[in-house]
């Protein structure tokens, strides 16, 4: 008998200023294939709604009061109502865009995705309906070099944002290397093993 795969509810926070990138066809093949699953799926297109990246004076100085601003709370209910986050985007300076680094900044906040109880000298993590995280990225350079670089984007996403979801969050790392020359047949391969792998999940 064919066992049921359980329903996800899936948030995939994009960036990329082109529809027409290579992540943006990344993006495309993921939703389809995860619709294509039975998977609930919310889409925040960061350069498209204009997301401001920049943390403000003010927001710095209440960084531990908890909640955010009422334009950010549509963010934070996103991020409650998710069990699976998929982070989309090409990555720059060997990691995320300023554009979703911001989105952590501000909205990975106090009351959202973390508190600090009276006394403890740990962070208690509240995202824990998050069990499972996918990275799909773009390298310009080689996986060599990006290694050499230490992979800054890598450890925000899968070590830094991870302590903050259910202790047993699953992450993936769907990436292609040396993008700036592959070539149509590279490009096409990677978002077929997208579309594959979002169809197993």
């Amino acid at each position: 008998m064919r066992s049921h795969r359980r329903v996800r509810r899936v948030l995939v926070i994009y960036a990329h200023p082109y529809p027409d990138s290579l992540i943006g066809a990344a993006r495309d093949a993921l939703h389809e294939s995860l619709i294509g699953s039975g998977h609930e799926v919310r889409i925040t297109d960061l350069y498209g709604s204009g997301f401001d990246p920049v943390m403000s004076a003010t927001e710095r100085r209440e960084h531990r009061f908890p909640g955010v601003s009422e334009d950010l709370a549509p963010h934070a209910e996103d991020l409650r109502w998710c069990d699976t986050l998929a982070l989309v985007y090409p990555t720059w300076w060997s990691a995320q865009p300023a554009i979703m680094k911001g989105w952590i900044d501000r909205v990975w906040t106090s009351g959202v995705a973390w508190e600090l109880p009276e006394g403890a000298n740990r962070l208690k993590p509240l995202l824990t309906n998050i069990t499972r995280i996918i990275v799909v990225t773009s390298h310009g350079s080689p996986k060599w070099i990006n290694a050499l670089q230490g992979e800054a984007g890598k450890r925000i996403a899968l070590r830094s944002i991870r302590v903050l979801c259910n202790w047993r969050c699953r992450t993936s790392w769907w990436a292609i290397y040396g993008v700036d020359t592959a070539t149509h047949d590279a490009t096409s391969a990677f978002i077929s093993r997208i579309r594959r792998r979002a169809s197993r999940i």
